[in-house]
């Protein structure tokens, strides 16, 4: 059974997860934690466009590249969802300033959701696998970046997905530090 954790913040709800970013059918969107040419890779995009299938690859490549801190939306394709955010974060200790990028790209994939008009979203922990940002630090941005996200109109579910029950463990102890 996986492990989850939610709070209420405001109008949304907020939750931590331990899962596959790629099976969350109750989901609008979930955020690809992309590389600048929006491709196929290791990690979380590779498990993304492997579900997707070759119809993401075909609709990312017009929209790349794109650079740190910047967000892009697609249709999802053979995933269970509406559509697939695409985030690039910073690599930790070469991208700087990172945590304004890596708050970025939360900032942008929430507008992005609002924009579309859609009620849920689920994020990886952007730029903290290959890209090397500490689970930590990653952590705090991420829900501050939620805490100080003041246009809130339509969402009314935000989820992380983590891979490992570790990482759900500190993602939901900092997201009651930030957001209670």
């Amino acid at each position: 059974m996986p492990m989850r954790n939610s709070l209420q913040f405001g109008s949304v709800k907020i939750e931590c997860l331990q899962g596959d970013i790629t099976n969350q059918p109750d989901m609008d969107a979930i955020v690809n934690a992309a590389n600048a040419q929006l491709m196929p890779g290791g990690g979380v995009a590779g498990a993304i466009h492997s579900k997707a299938g070759p119809g993401l690859a075909r609709e990312c490549k017009p929209l790349a590249p794109i650079r740190q801190g910047e967000a892009v939306i697609t249709g999802a394709h053979d995933l269970p969802n509406k559509h697939v955010i695409h985030c690039l974060g910073p690599v930790y200790g070469i991208d700087r300033p990172e945590d304004k990028l890596l708050a970025n790209c939360y900032r942008n994939a929430l507008s992005l959701a609002e924009a579309n008009a859609l009620q849920s979203i689920a994020f990886p922990a952007i730029s903290t696998g290959t890209f090397g940002y500490p689970l930590g630090p990653a952590a705090k941005v991420s829900f501050a970046s939620i805490r100080d996200f003041n246009a809130f109109r339509n969402l009314q579910h935000v989820r992380f997905v983590l891979w490992s029950e570790q990482d759900w463990e500190l993602f939901s102890r900092v997201m009651e530090e930030i957001l209670s």
